[in-house]
């Protein structure tokens, strides 16, 4: 089966991959012109290489989008030549999700607006890459079967201060109480729960009663709804957003996109699409919001920060994972009394004596040292770069 018949199987599924961070976290590695996106760190394959290839089955290259900045659309569009270069939108001004997840269903209202679009960041990790295919073929389904929301939500592992959280609601049969399918030919293979509402970043208090409740998962970050659905739910929500994604979208495909774009986009709110959209909407209630989580059992890991991508190259449970030296790209180590560690050092060989938990990177221009508890905080770094003036290791 070619690539288009394969993506045909799922109907009008137009897949958005958000590339516009600058990946802070992963200093000294990425830096603005090179953010982690477009990094191989964990193969051959870059960040954003991975997340197209996953998604191949589902759509074919030609109907995906990619939403980034000026610094990186080059990069991209050399990564991923069989996106369109016109479907590679570069932001002008960086507005967080809302915005950009917004602006491909204002794009695709107009001309087909029961197309399903999905949002994926690209800088996530799937170790099941079938099982996605899966979960994401019974989201498109759901999605297109009415004015609902499709989220997906992660298993939690541990008490995660850093993600935010889905409540679940209801488990939902196969059939919608109108008689509709809720998931087509994947029902039963994909459990569908109703959602009851959005908790961003909780305390480590509640991030722990969450977890022990087993009523709540990680919001990933994966959403999916009809061109329709997202741009009423923006004009519902978001008022003074939506008459200027109008007007962008009135100018596509002219000459005076790129002006247009560039004057107006800026002028949208900066909110992420949880703030804007996902608990507004959920605050209608259960039965009332439609917006529906499916599992995102498919081992997944969003490598938001040096510790997490120790634990996915360790490639073991988390308390083992939490033991094991990790040395990424070296010519060879030794270990003496030593755990816990992340070491990149491209073609050393690096000994590890005595040290625990620590996460060393090599550059040629850069050596960072910190913790994998710390490394959380290493985005604090370019920050302390940026006021300081060296905009040449940022």
């Amino acid at each position: 089966m070619s690539e288009q018949e394969r993506g045909a199987a799922h109907g009008n599924f137009a897949p958005v991959i958000l590339a516009g961070g600058s990946g802070t976290r992963f200093w000294p590695r990425s830096r603005r012109t090179r953010a982690k996106q477009v990094l191989a760190l964990d193969g051959e394959s870059t960040m954003i290489q991975q997340t197209l290839e996953r998604l191949l089955p589902l759509a074919p290259a030609s109907d995906v989008w990619v939403v980034t900045n000026k610094l990186l659309d080059g990069v991209i569009a050399e990564q991923l030549p069989g996106v369109p270069r016109e479907n590679i939108l570069s932001e002008p001004a960086a507005r967080n999700t809302a915005p950009a997840c917004a602006l491909a269903a204002f794009l695709l209202e107009p001309v087909a607006p029961e197309t399903v679009i999905g949002i994926f960041p690209s800088d996530h990790v799937i170790k099941n890459p079938a099982r996605f295919v899966e979960v994401i073929g019974a989201g498109i389904a759901l999605a297109a079967s009415g004015e609902r929301i499709v989220v997906l939500g992660v298993p939690p592992t541990r008490a995660e201060t850093g993600y935010g959280y889905i409540e679940l609601g209801a488990v939902v049969s196969p059939t919608h109480r109108d008689g509709t399918a809720m998931n087509g030919a994947h029902a039963g293979k994909v459990p569908v729960r109703r959602v009851k509402r959005f908790t961003e970043k909780p305390n480590r208090e509640k991030a722990e009663a969450f977890v022990a409740s087993g009523n709540y998962a990680w919001n990933g970050g994966i959403f999916l709804w009809s061109a329709r659905t997202l741009a009423n739910a923006i004009r519902e929500h978001c008022p003074a957003m939506a008459p200027l994604l109008e007007k962008i979208a009135a100018a596509h495909k002219t000459p005076d996109f790129d002006r247009v774009f560039a004057e107006v986009y800026p002028q949208c709110e900066n909110i992420s699409i949880d703030y804007a959209v996902l608990e507004p909407r959920s605050a209608k209630g259960e039965l009332q919001a439609e917006i529906y989580c499916l599992p995102a059992d498919f081992a997944w890991n969003d490598l938001g920060s040096w510790a997490s991508l120790h634990e996915h190259v360790a490639d073991c449970a988390p308390l083992e994972a939490a033991l094991k030296n990790v040395c990424d790209g070296v010519k060879s180590s030794v270990a003496i009394d030593a755990r816990g560690n992340y070491v990149f050092a491209p073609g050393k060989v690096v000994a590890l004596v005595g040290v625990h938990d620590l996460v060393v990177v090599e550059t040629a221009d850069a050596l960072l040292i910190t913790t994998r508890e710390r490394s959380q905080d290493v985005g604090k770094v370019v920050a302390e770069l940026k006021a300081t003036g060296r905009d040449e290791l940022v």
